[in-house]
């Protein structure tokens, strides 16, 4: 098993062709949202993944084996509901209240402009579309956000970073 301990998000500094040449790993983000794991790469190598206690791997972030070799991660496909807002009946903000509502009850959302994801239940299901939203079973990636007390500065699209704001 080749051991790795070091993510570099979304693979900062590192030259295209260096990700060019690196294996790939697919996950869905069970798997992502744990500091600890295993799983096998694209040249069939079984990894075992030990990062820091709550970090979670997303999408296009670049791992580092033990031997230096790179490992460029892709958010699997998984079963989500994809949740946008009626064109007949509704507006954008329809979603703005659906997040609202969804976040108090602590869900994995994932924030796009014009569609919000979360994790299948046919419980929030039912309350979106009781709120005239329109919600579809689908297979995408799920990046949900980091949430307000995430490591690593505000989350922004998912993607925690650091920056000065005059609050």
């Amino acid at each position: 098993m080749l051991q790795t301990s070091k993510l570099i998000p979304q693979g900062a500094g590192l030259a295209p062709a260096l990700l060019k040449r690196a294996t790939t790993v697919e996950l869905d983000w069970d798997v992502r949202q744990k500091s600890r794991f295993d799983a096998t790469d694209s040249a069939g190598r079984t990894l075992g993944v030990f990062l820091p206690r709550g970090t979670a791997v997303r999408g296009g972030d670049v791992l580092v084996a033990e031997d230096g070799s790179l490992v460029w991660v892709i958010a699997a496909p998984q079963a989500v509901l994809k949740i946008t807002h009626c064109p007949n009946h509704g507006t954008h903000y329809d979603l703005i209240r659906a997040a609202y509502h969804l976040g108090n009850r602590h869900v994995p959302i994932e924030l796009k402009p014009d569609h919000l994801k979360i994790e299948p239940d046919h419980v929030l299901a039912d309350m979106l579309r009781a709120m005239h939203l329109i919600v579809h079973a689908v297979d995408e990636a799920f990046e949900p956000e980091n949430g307000a007390y995430a490591t690593g500065g505000h989350a922004h699209g998912g993607h925690g970073h650091s920056h000065d704001h005059d609050h």
